[in-house]
């Protein structure tokens, strides 16, 4: 395992677990392995991030909010605040003694009525509208975020926009497996290899199309053609309805790539070598080794956002728990 920028904080070697050293086995077993939860039951929140746009998350309450520190969760593309990773991450940071609200992006968890447009990479700024109505609302005093793939790309995003400029409650920042390079992630997925994630994520958004297409008639129509790749997805859909002048216009300005130079604020970035489609160029490396704002663990296996270890003590869970030392290390105790 490679550690970039050493600090005061040590974290614990990866050891995958027997049989998981497998990109794709690792990849599917960290996400169809039961978990157990330990969260309390949810209060449900929505949040106007936009006019005539609202977005649902589930928030779990310690008995004095304004006291504990507080961890935002966000999905990956097509997942929800019901996804695995997320109820885990959020267990652990609830036993750490943190406030936990696991955030839908817009349209997802069965939310697709509540918001006109579609949701994309680029929609940093809803996750930031979230932070700011819970701080002003609950007098929070620190608060982290927490991305996935996609949500990790918006997590980072939002950090690099902010700049020096954030709100001094964000106390630190965490990307697993953050599709921080969208381009070469979404040409990476059509590798011969990759075409079951693929095919998973088009047929999920296809559907997702058909659903926004029958709530709102007469914005959105089908495709004439089913999209074969995510980038044609991107082109044909994405770059469509929000906004862009194509695929290459869409992963240009809705990547955190563009902007992790500027992050001020603490930030881990976990990321496995073997993930079977995220990229990391390495333009995107350098920017982030330079930046000393950033610490970056990548380890040999690990998959994508799965990070199986040996169970030792603990439910195995290596990334999840990497990221509750990284904030309890960086004041949110």
């Amino acid at each position: 395992m490679m550690v970039e920028k050493n600090q005061s904080l040590q974290f614990e070697p990866f050891v995958p677990r027997r049989l998981l050293r497998n990109r794709h086995a690792m990849t599917l077993a960290g996400n169809f392995l039961p978990r157990k939860s330990s969260l309390p039951e949810a209060e449900e929140q929505l949040f106007q991030v936009e006019p005539e746009v609202q977005v649902l998350c589930h928030c779990h309450w310690q008995a004095e909010p304004s006291r504990a520190a507080t961890v935002i969760i966000v999905h990956g593309l097509e997942g929800s605040s019901q996804s695995q990773y997320v109820i885990g991450t959020g267990s652990k940071a609830w036993a750490a003694g943190m406030n936990v609200v696991r955030m839908n992006m817009r349209n997802c968890g069965g939310t697709e009525k509540l918001a006109p447009t579609l949701y994309h990479s680029g929609l940093s700024a809803d996750v930031g509208a979230v932070l700011r109505t819970l701080v002003e609302e609950k007098s929070l005093r620190r608060v982290g975020l927490v991305g996935y793939s996609m949500g990790g790309n918006l997590v980072l995003k939002l950090a690099g926009d902010w700049g020096g400029a954030a709100p001094a409650e964000l106390k630190a920042v965490a990307a697993v497996s953050p599709a921080a390079d969208l381009g070469p992630s979404a040409d990476a997925m059509h590798s011969p290899g990759n075409i079951m994630y693929e095919y998973k994520f088009l047929v999920s958004l296809m559907r997702r199309l058909r659903r926004k297409t029958a709530l709102f008639p007469g914005r959105y129509r089908m495709p004439v053609r089913w999209p074969r790749t995510i980038r044609e997805w991107d082109h044909e859909v994405t770059a469509r309805y929000c906004g862009f002048t194509g695929a290459d216009d869409y992963y240009y300005r809705a990547a955190a790539a563009r902007v992790l130079d500027k992050i001020a604020v603490p930030a881990l970035i976990i990321n496995a070598l073997d993930d079977p489609f995220i990229r990391l160029l390495p333009e995107t490396r350098a920017k982030i080794v330079a930046n000393p704002s950033i610490t970056l663990l990548e380890t040999e296996h690990g998959g994508h956002c799965a990070f199986l270890a040996r169970a030792n003590g603990y439910d195995g869970r290596w990334a999840e728990r990497q990221m509750i030392r990284f904030f309890l290390h960086h004041g949110m105790n």
